[in-house]
């Protein structure tokens, strides 16, 4: 029974094996792909093409957007999206005059 590693070995690997495999010569190249498929477990091909491909960036963390309803409207459009019986966004949006219309005769909102 083979054990497979992970996938953060397999980045490790690969990192370590790119640069010895770009510099190396075609019978070289050729022994360090069979010991780098063996050891992921790649298909020839998709490891010939990891090898040669350019590293990815480091994933980086996406700033936040500020928020655009402060906490009052957002609890006035969550009792309206109840009160509609959670319709989607777009079909919301049409029917939010009538809506808010009809709960603030009826009590049930304040704005």
């Amino acid at each position: 029974m083979e054990k497979e590693i992970g996938k953060q070995s397999k980045q490790e690997l690969t990192e370590a094996t790119r640069q010895r495999y770009l510099s190396a010569s075609k019978n070289e190249k050729t022994r360090i792909l069979d010991q780098f498929v063996a050891l992921t477990g790649y298909h020839r091909k998709h490891a010939i093409r990891v090898l040669t491909a350019n590293p990815q960036p480091a994933a980086t963390e996406r700033p936040c957007s500020k928020r655009i309803y402060d906490e009052a409207v957002k609890e006035a459009l969550i009792v309206l999206w109840e009160a509609s019986d959670r319709i989607c966004g777009k079909r919301l949006k049409a029917i939010l005059p009538i809506l808010v219309e009809a709960m603030e005769r009826n009590g049930h909102l304040d704005l």
